[in-house]
């Protein structure tokens, strides 16, 4: 998409857009097992409640917003539920704040998310992927990040493009080519959010063969990479799966056949790091063959254990510069690019912190720090061309950049050089439940009227 078209139109235009984040987390006990009880009762039928579910376990809680028109609203929603969903905790349980899971039982004593009659579908698709996976694996949590731009903005844009393909394509192309770019470059993202970089013994092998440090509490961890739940060992399909990008038929004729060949029990097995979602993601390919794109799923975000909410402001602002940018920045004709990605992906998630590590741009060796400062750079110059005023949320990226011990993974690495990989995060997560008891305590309800239909559809969903 050509950026002086763009340019043409309103800041608040470009910026314009519908806001999502979901989150999973592990409940924890006072000593950093995991919680074995069901889902806490007082956020009532988890089946039904929209906001506060299960993911894969029933120890596993996932907090999910309604979509809003800014990043702010979202945020503060977010961090709003999440204080809430903390503070209803029973005394000794804890929201686990770290993607990469707790201290776990045998994996036949992890319980699977129990749904009634009309939930047996999504319980049974649980046990499947328990079996093909296995059970451990299915705890990795995150963050995820819906986005959309506004239809008035998709439409003036369509008319400035001049273009001959309808509306639906036209708006097709646009996350299309957003998707095709993010995979190429959210090694990006994976670098400046990454936050899981250890690992208790009870989790899985194939992750902790990959660090190079091992505390004095039964716990190993990294000092080369910030976010195992990216790595090779993350959860990831059992083979490489490449569907094409180039139009919504090739994509769905692409994960058609993985269904057909096994790979796939279905198409929302395909775990990529941004997800095309539909108008009914139900009936996901379908939808998106007769409704086309409806918004984009991110899916690359550790959980941010240093904040109550597990996420921050300025990583989800940089976010949606980042995709404005990935919408008006070239692609190449790189034939192999997906492989390459994933490569890249892969090796900043285990090793972006060697000073050897090198990823690839078009079959050539380029370092990190370069290339990721050239990117941050051409954000600038696209900010000043659209008058975004983001120079702080960027200047905060530029020194993860210049100095990889402001990232989160660094950062994290301190304490647990220091106490270890479970008591480090016992740690904070008592100290974000403390936070989060505060908040709610003394939250202002006045000042937060339009959060009250929140609170009483959080709290048993009514």
């Amino acid at each position: 998409m050509n950026l002086l078209n763009i340019s043409k139109l309103s800041t608040e235009e470009i910026l314009e857009g519908s806001f999502g984040i979901e989150w999973e987390s592990l409940r924890a006990k006072g000593d950093g097992e995991l919680s074995l009880t069901p889902h806490p009762e007082i956020f009532g039928d988890k089946f039904t409640n929209p906001l506060i579910t299960t993911d894969f376990s029933e120890s596993q809680i996932e907090i999910i917003t309604p979509t809003f028109n800014t990043i702010d609203e979202a945020f503060d929603t977010f961090s709003i539920l999440s204080d809430l969903v903390n503070s209803s905790l029973p005394d000794d349980e804890y929201l686990w704040f770290q993607s990469i899971p707790c201290i776990l039982p045998y994996w036949d004593q992890i319980p699977i998310a129990q749904y009634p009659e009309e939930g047996k579908s999504s319980q049974k698709y649980r046990e499947d992927l328990a079996k093909k996976y296995g059970v451990k694996k299915q705890m990795i949590s995150g963050v995820h990040f819906n986005f959309s731009f506004s239809e008035n903005f998709l439409k003036k844009l369509y008319e400035l493009e001049n273009s001959d393909k309808s509306f639906k394509e036209f708006k097709n192309d646009v996350y299309l080519k957003i998707t095709r770019n993010y995979l190429r470059y959210c090694w990006l993202i994976i670098y400046l959010t990454g936050c899981s970089i250890g690992s208790h013994k009870t989790f899985s092998n194939d992750c902790i063969h990959l660090m190079d440090a091992k505390d004095d509490y039964g716990s190993y961890y990294s000092t080369r990479g910030p976010s195992f739940r990216n790595a090779s060992c993350g959860y990831k399909n059992l083979k490489d799966l490449y569907p094409s990008y180039d139009s919504v038929e090739e994509f769905t004729r692409d994960v058609e056949k993985f269904i057909e060949n096994g790979d796939l029990s279905e198409a929302k097995e395909l775990y990529t790091q941004i997800r095309l979602k539909p108008k009914n993601p139900k009936d996901l390919l379908n939808s998106l063959k007769e409704d086309g794109i409806e918004y984009i799923e991110i899916r690359t975000l550790d959980i941010n254990p240093f904040y109550q909410c597990g996420l921050v402001r300025h990583d989800m602002k940089f976010l949606h510069l980042f995709l404005i940018y990935l919408l008006i920045k070239d692609e190449t004709d790189y034939a192999d690019w997906q492989r390459e990605a994933k490569i890249n992906e892969e090796n900043t998630a285990e090793l972006a912190y060697t000073d050897s590590m090198r990823l690839l741009r078009d079959g050539e060796e380029v370092t990190l720090k370069s290339w990721a400062a050239e990117i941050i750079n051409e954000i600038y110059g696209m900010s000043e061309v659209l008058r975004i005023d983001e120079s702080q949320t960027l200047n905060l990226m530029l020194r993860r950049i210049a100095n990889s011990e402001f990232t989160y993974g660094k950062r994290l690495l301190m304490l647990i050089k220091e106490n270890g990989y479970i008591n480090t995060h016992i740690t904070l997560s008592k100290n974000n439940k403390n936070t989060s008891i505060e908040k709610i305590k003394n939250i202002d309800m006045k000042k937060c009227e339009k959060y009250k239909k929140y609170f009483s559809i959080a709290l048993a969903g009514k």
